[in-house]
């Protein structure tokens, strides 16, 4: 069951995305939403990509130069600044 959720995820993702290149971010938030409930609901992460690229407050999949401004902070850092102004870092190697 936990692969078809998995499944299901890594599908919203696309459909997020394409969503929003298309111009409608509220049905890409719909899909985020969906998706972050489905992981919860069956107890399965979801892909990393799709954690890095989805805003924390307001659920939007960010495209870069679009929607979130990503920049790299001083060879530790990648920093993500979505519209809304939530802020993420990931650190890299």
């Amino acid at each position: 069951m936990q692969e078809i959720a998995e499944e299901r995820i890594e599908k919203l993702e696309t459909l997020a995305r394409e969503a929003v290149r298309a111009g409608e971010p509220d049905r890409a938030r719909e899909y985020v939403r969906l998706a972050r409930r489905l992981a919860e609901r069956h107890r399965c992460g979801v892909p990393r990509s799709f954690e890095r690229f989805t805003c924390d407050r307001c659920d939007a999949f960010l495209v870069p130069g679009r929607n979130a401004r990503v920049r790299l902070q001083e060879g530790s850092h990648v920093v993500v600044r979505c519209d809304c102004g939530e802020t993420a870092r990931y650190p890299y190697r």
